[in-house]
């Protein structure tokens, strides 16, 4: 009694087993999950490592969401083997990874994560209690100790399709709960990116979070603001590209921690109850990530941003600047904002600013304009873009007609389109005035 006592108060993790006891080994006939559920990949991998002597099984969100009746989008290993064995073992392998080795399995063009067994003992910590080294090996109990999730502590053995459970995993899926492993103030403390896990989670698996478990989230949002923005970028990425977007953004922001983040996204989730455009982009991108469609993250970020960037746009011309440079002002005031929160890699900043600068180009439909723009190559994306703002009520939807006409039409049909613009403005462009070429001075050569 005062051995627990004293691990409650310390917020000690539990010892391994006294909690949950023996392992449940959960057979096919109590789960209904075959191996040929699996990807090629994983299978391969597994019955490879198991022939050469070692332990292998499927581990984490791909048997949670097997049992779910979900399709996984990628399998990860877990061994008894080394990274280093693992390595031998596969040609087409890598060892990557500083505060935990990991090995990435070349399968054709799939790529299986494979992982030793974490061990109990935890590497080098910061002042706040983040791990910042984490290299010790140790056995599956103690693995499955140190996984976040309940549901995701869930190990599957091809080879006799059973399910291994230590911390009563399958129940909790069963009951759509979310529950933290050990202390959950602790668990924020070593890492606190999982408090942006237990949101996405919940949000995606429609998950009820454990009262133990979310109970400390408000109070530690704060540690995210000491995590490195590549980081909290790639997770904000994941809210994103989970296929429910709106739910975990609402989440975010219900459980405290936008502000502690992404404080960016107070603003952004305010402006969306009175303003569909962002409610239907990410609506559209929540459809392509289930139709396994391609996204694109530049177009997603100019779309969360958009609003921030039209408004500064608008005050700059009401208070006399030009429409283009009024433009680039705005994306570079709003761009400067965000960077306090997150720095967005170059690769998708790119992207986003050209598809803002081809929004006043949309307007421009004389002459030989349309032809040059049409050949831009953001073009499609700059249109995709115009169109979210026409259903939005931001611009007339016959523009976006004009200009899907346009692209569907061949060159009469494109001139056509042309000569009713200028019939709708009632005159010709006004063509632009040459300057007129300087006469030479006398005595110059001819």
């Amino acid at each position: 009694m005062i051995r627990k006592l004293i691990r409650r108060v310390l917020e000690l993790p539990a010892e391994l087993g006294s909690r949950r006891g023996k392992p449940k080994v959960i057979p096919f006939a109590m789960h209904g999950i075959r191996r040929d559920e699996l990807s090629r990949g994983a299978q391969r991998v597994t019955s490879t490592l198991q022939e050469a002597g070692f332990s292998a099984y499927v581990v984490g969100g791909a048997v949670r969401d097997l049992m779910l009746g979900v399709s996984p989008k990628d399998f990860d290993v877990a061994t008894n083997a080394t990274p280093e064995e693992v390595h031998h073992l596969f040609r087409r392998s890598r060892i990557i990874g500083k505060r935990f080795r990991i090995v990435h399995v070349m399968m054709g063009p799939e790529t299986i994560e494979v992982t030793t067994f974490r061990g109990g003992n935890i590497g080098r910590k910061n002042d706040s209690g983040r791990i910042m080294a984490d290299n010790s090996y140790g056995s599956q109990e103690e693995d499955a100790h140190r996984r976040d999730f309940t549901v995701n502590a869930l190990f599957y053995n091809p080879s006799d399709e059973s399910i291994v459970d230590f911390h009563q995993g399958m129940r909790d899926i069963k009951a759509k709960k979310l529950v933290m492993i050990g202390q959950p103030v602790q668990r924020y403390k070593e890492d606190p990116v999982r408090m942006l896990r237990a949101v996405r989670l919940a949000a995606k698996l429609g998950f009820a979070i454990d009262e133990k478990t979310r109970k400390p989230i408000a109070s530690h949002a704060v540690l995210l603001k000491d995590e490195p923005a590549a980081r909290l970028f790639d997770e904000l990425l994941k809210l994103l590209l989970s296929g429910h977007a709106w739910d975990c953004l609402t989440k975010l922001r219900d459980e405290g921690l936008s502000g502690g983040a992404f404080p960016l996204l107070d603003v952004v989730m305010g402006e969306a109850a009175d303003d569909s455009f962002i409610r239907l982009a990410l609506d559209s991108t929540d459809a392509r990530v289930r139709d396994e469609r391609p996204i694109s993250v530049g177009f997603l970020l100019a779309t969360l941003l958009w609003r921030q960037v039209d408004q500064r746009w608008q005050a700059l011309q009401a208070d006399g600047e030009k429409p283009i440079p009024a433009l680039m002002q705005a994306m570079a005031d709003v761009e400067a904002t965000q960077d306090n929160d997150f720095a967005i890699p170059r690769r998708f900043s790119v992207t986003m600013r050209e598809i803002w600068m081809q929004q006043p180009r949309f307007d421009a439909r004389s002459g030989q304009r349309p032809f040059r723009f049409m050949e831009q190559p953001r073009f499609r994306a700059g249109f995709d873009f115009l169109a979210l703002r026409a259903a939005a009520g931001e611009v007339p939807q016959s523009l976006v007609t004009w200009w899907a006409d346009f692209q569907k039409g061949d060159n009469d049909a494109r001139q056509a389109l042309i000569a009713a613009v200028k019939d709708e403005d009632g005159a010709p462009a006004r063509k632009r005035r040459r300057r007129p070429r300087k006469k030479p001075a006398a005595g110059d050569a001819a």
